[in-house]
């Protein structure tokens, strides 16, 4: 008994190898042929089944759809993660089907860097207490920049990283299909041209054959591709939810700064070094009348070219040094040529 089932394992062993054997034998065959009619086609010494211009502009508008969505996708990544080792880290990450680690961003931890900064210099000083505001505020551009990512990752890169792996993999696939189907069709078109009298009605069996099969995965693929432009519709979407995610991060960050600029200490009040090797902080200006009643004017460097907004402004021009004095807490007050113009302090440095 058991050397009769050893026989019948034996012999089910030997039939799968010649049918797997057949199976690779029939492909290589196919495979030579097709090759062969390829090189014939680009010889011109074979027919070939021509695809209608609509057909051609689909198949071009899928393959435009793929080159950019790859391009697209690959440079938002970098822009939201300029290191390429972390970028690395969350594909492996992803591939893995494991959650991505929680990583501060970069933002986040230079304004750490400041309020430990401010810690260690001085609560209690003018420059300490700034670095620490400061450090708060970039904390809070850090927190409000991850939350766009975040954003931008689910709502924007999620879906046209969908799109690759899905629709335009399947899309390669039926593509490949109706090529493969066509060589089909056209061979044995070739095989009706030389075919002898006595095998003539096979021959045009096996082409209604192909002809079908060939028809069938044309409309198939072209439905397919069809599909691109519900696809690009659905990435019109995914643009816009990403827009204005970056747009709530610009604006969150925006009134973070000005808060920020509104409650930082003017460098005019701060209290001058102590020693006698401290640098002045100014040049004092001498004025007209009684120094007591008159605005004390300091010299500065125009560091940047500013344009005027309105006549009560004043233009100035970068590397001139102008004649300044405070006006109210938040305004200063600029002199160049006799005339007058309020200025703005971020693009002045005392003298």
């Amino acid at each position: 008994m058991a050397a009769s089932n050893t026989n019948t394992q034996v012999a089910e062993a030997k039939e799968s190898f010649f049918k797997m054997a057949g199976s690779v034998i029939s492909s290589s065959k196919v495979g030579w042929s097709r090759a062969r009619q390829y090189t014939e086609e680009k010889m011109g010494n074979a027919e070939k089944t021509e695809f209608d211009a609509q057909f051609d502009n689909l198949c071009e508008r899928a393959d435009k759809t793929k080159l950019f969505t790859e391009k697209i996708l690959a440079s938002t990544e970098a822009m939201l993660q300029p290191n390429p080792a972390s970028r690395m880290e969350e594909f492996m990450y992803e591939k893995l089907d494991k959650k991505n680690p929680s990583r501060p961003t970069n933002a986040f931890m230079m304004g750490q860097v400041m309020q430990d900064a401010g810690r260690e210099l001085g609560p209690g000083t003018s420059y300490g207490a700034s670095l620490a505001k400061v450090g708060t505020t970039i904390k809070k551009i850090g927190n409000a920049e991850k939350d766009y990512q975040q954003k931008a990752m689910s709502h924007f890169l999620h879906p046209l990283k969908s799109t690759l792996e899905n629709e335009i993999k399947t899309i390669t696939k039926e593509r490949r299909a109706l090529e493969a189907k066509r060589l089909d069709l056209d061979s044995t078109k070739s095989r009706m041209k030389k075919a002898s009298y006595d095998k003539v009605r096979q021959a045009e069996q096996e082409q209604r054959i192909a002809q079908s099969e060939f028809d069938r995965q044309f409309e198939l693929t072209k439905l397919m591709l069809d599909g691109i432009a519900t696809t690009q519709n659905n990435h019109l979407r995914a643009l816009q939810s990403f827009v204005e995610a970056m747009s709530m991060y610009f604006t969150q960050a925006q009134q973070y700064c000005l808060e920020l600029q509104r409650e930082m200490p003017s460098p005019l009040d701060a209290p001058r070094a102590d020693g006698p090797s401290a640098p002045p902080m100014y040049t004092p200006v001498a004025t007209n009348g009684n120094s007591g009643d008159s605005p004390v004017k300091r010299r500065a460097k125009v560091l940047y070219d500013y344009d005027a907004d309105n006549i009560g402004e004043l233009s100035l021009l970068a590397d001139e040094v102008i004649t300044v004095y405070q006006l109210d807490d938040d305004t200063m007050m600029g002199e160049r040529n006799g005339k007058k113009g309020k200025v703005p302090v971020a693009y002045i440095e005392f003298c």
